[in-house]
């Protein structure tokens, strides 16, 4: 499934990655602010949810360091949101 029809189909957990500060900058509304130095602390909440997780940060490259590490770590159901412009384009879409 991509990231549109995620979007369309099911009620995904928004993670943004990136520093409070940044958040603060401007988020995707209803997005919650983990800092990817802060993702290990989360990995239990996270597996226990039963609906999927897109990540986002600046780039792509934090979120895709997220979902490769909990990946690894066998948490499922986990997506690269790429960058927030990347996201708020996405949202557009699928509105």
């Amino acid at each position: 499934m991509n990231l549109k029809q995620l979007l369309q189909q099911s009620e995904p957990l928004i993670v943004d990655v990136r520093e409070p500060f940044e958040f603060s900058m401007g988020h995707i509304d209803g997005a919650t602010n983990i800092p990817l130095g802060q993702i290990p602390g989360h990995i239990d909440e996270l597996r226990m949810l039963e609906k999927p997780i897109i990540f986002y940060c600046r780039s792509g490259m934090r979120s895709g360091q997220a979902v490769s590490f909990l990946g690894g770590l066998g948490v499922k159901d986990i997506y690269n949101g790429g960058g927030l412009e990347d996201m708020i384009d996405l949202m557009k879409k699928t509105a």
